[in-house]
């Protein structure tokens, strides 16, 4: 099984970025809440490559570097010219005292701290150490990283960030580097799609790794966001699709929701979704991978994976059939907008 599918991140610039319809998300690969072997970490990205996948995503943030160092281990065997490659802006790293480290959700890191920094001096720095740590000449893609509230604490804190990046000069690094063709695209890579619709007012963008907030369970994005990606012919990364677990797990004890256990009010409607799928022999988690897909802005689907069997999993969950009825019936019982497209909708447009 392959994933073979190919779609545009943006069909306006003179080297736009082909995506396989699955990428691959560099976060566990930074040791993400537990420690992986670099053995476990190689082998999860070569059955990607395997599978077909070679879109790669990654960031300063994910280990404090480690994952863009076993990334680069990667692009060493695969050849640059035979993946996508993004990578992310925003954090330095910093050389520091054992007590000063800031591993965030990681373990296992080097010695370093995190500095927040969007000026142009910050943008270019931090895409001169991430090629560095990769061993590339240029990424395709340049993400600037979490300027939303959820990951600076406020919306004080991220309006701020935002106006580091415009009034900074980080916007301008990036789009100089943009048209000197050292990267193809520049976007953002967030938590919530109303930081992207700013980002939208203020530049342009071509595409957003967003994580998270169009899923299964969500789809806000839908009122205002969406369109204008159609409208300016922007792209979608998609990450997080089980909203960080319950779409994975189902309304399981213990599930996760955004990172946190899941309120009584998700569990429940997980629950219901979960039955609709059961109805038609379908697993939730392969609805929540495909549902996201039908979307024309979502270009590709970024789901997490530490190891080569779940690799292959997230392949066979992409692959696998899903009724066209499971859709209609979701719909029916208002547990999906009645204006989300849907896979099959994509498929026929194709």
């Amino acid at each position: 099984m392959t994933v073979s599918q190919t779609e545009l991140l943006n069909s306006r610039t003179s080297r736009p970025v082909p995506l396989t319809r699955m990428g691959f998300g560099g976060a566990p690969l930074g040791n993400l809440y537990r420690k992986v072997s670099d053995k476990d970490a190689q082998a999860a990205i070569q059955a990607a490559f395997d599978a077909g996948i070679h879109f790669f995503d990654t960031a300063p943030q994910y280990g404090l570097g480690r994952s863009e160092l076993r990334v680069g281990e990667a692009v060493k065997r695969f050849g640059r010219d035979n993946i996508q490659l993004s990578t992310k802006i925003g954090r330095l790293l910093l050389d520091c005292a054992p007590h000063e480290v800031t591993p965030e959700a990681f373990v296992d890191v080097p010695r370093k701290r995190i500095v927040f920094d969007y000026t142009y001096d910050g943008v270019m720095r931090s895409y001169e150490a991430s090629r560095e740590r990769i061993g590339v000449a240029n990424a395709d893609i340049l993400l600037v990283h979490d300027v939303c509230t959820y990951s600076q604490g406020s919306q004080e804190m991220s309006d701020a960030k935002v106006r580091e990046l415009f009034d900074g000069g980080g916007y301008r690094a990036l789009t100089e580097l943009r048209d000197a063709g050292e990267i193809a695209a520049i976007g953002a890579g967030v938590n919530e799609w109303q930081v992207c619709e700013k980002l939208l007012g203020l530049g342009d963008f071509d595409g957003f790794l967003l994580a998270g907030r169009y899923t299964l369970l969500e789809q806000e994005a839908l009122n205002s966001f969406l369109p204008l990606c159609e409208k300016r012919d922007v792209g979608i990364i998609l990450g997080g699709p089980y909203n960080s677990g319950i779409l994975a797990t189902g309304a399981v004890p213990g599930a996760k929701y955004n990172y946190a256990d899941a309120p009584a009010e998700i569990l429940g409607r997980v629950s219901k979704i979960e039955a609709v799928c059961a109805a038609h022999d379908t697993p939730l988690i392969a609805a929540a991978l495909q549902f996201v897909l039908g979307h024309p802005c979502v270009k590709t689907v970024v789901p997490g994976a530490v190891s080569a069997n779940e690799v292959q999993s997230n392949v066979a969950l992409m692959e696998r059939a899903i009724p066209a009825a499971l859709w209609s019936d979701l719909r029916g019982e208002g547990l999906i907008r009645p204006d989300a497209p849907l896979p099959e909708e994509a498929a026929n447009a194709a």
